[in-house]
């Protein structure tokens, strides 16, 4: 499976607005944090590619790692790597499946290294060891099991040159310089034979490669309007046919096939309420099997006769679903599960005799607690625009509680990303606390056709925040939310959207969480990273362009940094001291700012964080404070700190007063 491209008044008065919770509704356990946000007891299950072994991450000495088991012998499963800090997150099988693939960075700094350990069992060796390097992985096939294609930005911080990397010996040989462009598309041969450069109209050019040679004129372009809905996604494996995403020319993205020879395109899948936004492909051909849209759930439809019953079949027995790896003969699959009232379950489905063999339950712990079920709908946007969103009530409420209840808005990142349909444990938390949760996908949000996407161009605190402010006036006229008790919160451009919500419309919400979110947005897009140079147009395309007198108006209008003085309800906010897009400045500058108007704010900052917080102690330590600042602002629910910092890197600069709790439990660390 391909996932889509691409590229979080004062307490006295706020206290006074804090009621009990509702009478009416039963109150069920406290779910423990630890259980929602600790580790897993296993997660990511892939098969090899020939079969013969399965692998996942979990736990070894409480850091998450990669096991490796007999694919008949699960239960004989033992640890490859050793990491004693960093969790590892992603792993893969290299072709050869003699050997897993990781990567990982150092606190949270994303400069990712990659690296390869024996399924065997034996030492891991770094194979991109140079400092200050983000290795990014180009290409791998079925075909080449030796060798695999991977992206350095050793020689120049800016561009990702590529080159082959000898997966038995490490050796690297340099393939094509990335000076001026955004990436590269290889073959089943690993022959590169796509170049992709940014243009001057925010969108890419493409340039063919023959026999080395990036060609001197594109054979296709676009500008901003298609960024987000339009990229290539791989060759067929006799290198015929080129498969795309693109919605050139319609508004929701499709999957498209082009004959390399001819140029002739045939469209294989489209929707016209969502883009194509998954496929499945065989992985010996490389032909499309398969392809998802996701408007409000996820919906698969086969491409080939040969998955028609998998997928009902799947979808019947497992509810909603992922593809997470596929053999090399395409005869097993390891899937997950992702219903949002269930722990997510691996399962090992073996397609010739359709049987599937539960493998394990990420959250076990989880199994018979009081989950809430999410519930999509569309609100409308005071312009007539529909916003696919998703409401999580308490359990046990129905679909409508009986009274208003304390809302929190939880804003996703991005902005160019999307809430979706499935299990979302900060849902689950906070309905579990009380609250009813509000996810929209505001103008902006990918997934729903380009003029959705484009909509949200240069609206940054303007459209953009008056879709979450109409999402928060339907949950009040719907008896949903107490307008009185609304908190905004969220990471990334959420953490943005919150200090947007606190600064631009200060009587709205009670209270807000700001995770690494930016304050000052001259200042955000001065200290991009080196490496997202090939991104800046498009940045300025959709934010502003710092180089205009113009563009730089427009960024000090939209900065909550320059309204700080408007900020008069209780603030929560959380860094990583190492984040490279969203620097520690962001979250210092508007601390500063409000601790010199007098204004209540709580400073959390981790020193071994970076965009947003790998490790489970961290994000438990937020959480637990977290949870009981909106109980405070909101009269909700909450487990009490207790020890939950003590296993955190944490400091709190500023306003540990603020958040009940919090002095007490810095006390006992």
């Amino acid at each position: 499976m391909r996932p889509p491209a691409g590229l979080m008044a004062f307490f006295v008065t706020i206290a006074a607005l804090a009621q009990p919770l509702e009478t009416a509704l039963a109150q069920p356990p406290l779910i423990p944090r630890a259980t929602l946000f600790g580790n897993p007891v296993r997660a990511q299950g892939l098969v090899s590619p020939d079969g013969r072994y399965l692998s996942w991450l979990a736990p070894r000495d409480g850091v998450l790692n990669v096991w490796v088991a007999p694919a008949d012998r699960p239960q004989e499963a033992r640890p490859l790597t050793a990491e004693k800090t960093r969790p590892i997150r992603q792993h893969f099988w290299a072709p050869d499946s003699a050997t897993v693939l990781f990567l990982n960075d150092t606190g949270g700094d994303e400069d990712f290294h990659l690296f390869a350990v024996p399924a065997a069992g034996g030492p891991v060796r770094d194979l991109t060891p140079f400092p200050r390097t983000r290795a990014r992985l180009v290409a791998l096939s079925s075909k080449v099991s030796g060798r695999i294609l991977v992206g350095l930005n050793n020689r120049d911080s800016r561009w990702h040159d590529v080159h082959a990397l000898d997966l038995a010996t490490g050796a690297l040989t340099l393939l094509q310089r990335g000076d001026g462009f955004a990436g590269f598309l290889a073959d089943e041969e690993l022959n590169l034979r796509v170049a992709i450069r940014p243009n001057a109209a925010g969108g890419a050019d493409y340039f063919r490669i023959e026999k080395g040679q990036v060609a001197a004129t594109p054979f296709l372009s676009h500008g901003i309007d298609d960024a987000a809905t339009t990229e290539p996604l791989g060759f067929s494996a006799d290198g015929r046919t080129l498969y795309w995403i693109d919605a050139r020319g319609r508004d929701t993205a499709g999957l498209f096939a082009m004959d390399w020879a001819t140029g002739a395109w045939r469209l294989l899948h489209a929707d016209a309420r969502a883009d194509v936004q998954a496929v499945i492909l065989d992985p010996g051909t490389r032909e499309p099997l398969a392809a998802a849209v996701e408007r409000l759930r996820p919906e698969w439809t086969d491409l080939s006769p040969e998955v028609r019953d998998d997928l009902e079949f799947l979808t019947r027995e497992l509810g909603n679903w992922s593809l997470l790896s596929q053999t090399l003969a395409n005869d097993r699959w390891t899937v997950a599960t992702d219903n949002p009232d269930r722990p997510s379950a691996t399962f090992l489905f073996d397609r010739t005799r359709r049987t599937l063999e539960r493998l394990f339950v990420s959250r076990p712990e989880l199994d018979g607690m009081p989950l809430a079920r999410m519930d999509p709908v569309e609100i409308r946007a005071r312009d007539g625009l529909s916003l696919p969103s998703y409401l999580t009530l308490p359990a046990g409420t129905g679909e409508r509680p009986p009274a208003p209840l304390p809302m929190v808005l939880l804003v996703h990142g991005g902005p160019w990303a999307r809430d979706r349909f499935g299990f979302d444990p900060y849902a689950q938390l906070f309905a579990n606390r009380g609250y009813a949760v509000l996810q929209v996908n505001f103008r902006g949000s990918t997934g729903f056709g380009k003029a959705f996407v484009n909509a949200g161009n240069g609206e940054w605190a303007g459209r953009m925040h008056d879709d979450l402010i109409d999402a928060v006036a339907w949950a009040v006229r719907e008896r949903i939310a107490d307008p009185s008790r609304v908190a905004i919160m969220g990471g990334s451009y959420g953490g943005y959207a919150t200090l947007v919500g606190l600064s631009f419309t200060p009587q709205t919400f009670a209270c807000g969480v700001d995770i690494v979110g930016p304050s000052n947005l001259a200042t955000l897009l001065a200290t991009i990273p080196p490496y997202w140079e090939a991104g800046r147009r498009q940045l300025a395309a959709r934010m502003a362009d710092p180089d205009t007198p113009d563009g730089r108006a427009w960024l000090a209008e939209r900065s909550p940094l320059n309204r700080a003085d408007r900020i008069v309800r209780p603030l929560l906010i959380a860094q990583g001291a190492n984040d490279p897009r969203v620097k520690q400045a962001e979250s210092d500058q508007i601390v500063a700012a409000l601790k010199a108007r007098g204004i209540p704010v709580t400073y959390v900052l981790f020193p071994d964080e970076g965009h947003g917080f790998a490790r489970p102690e961290n994000n438990i330590a937020f959480l637990a404070i977290a949870e009981n600042f909106l109980a405070r602002c909101l009269g909700g629910r909450a487990e009490p700190i207790g020890r939950a910092l003590e296993a955190s890197s944490l400091t709190v600069s500023h306003g540990a007063e603020f958040a009940p709790g919090l002095l007490e439990a810095l006390g006992r660390r």
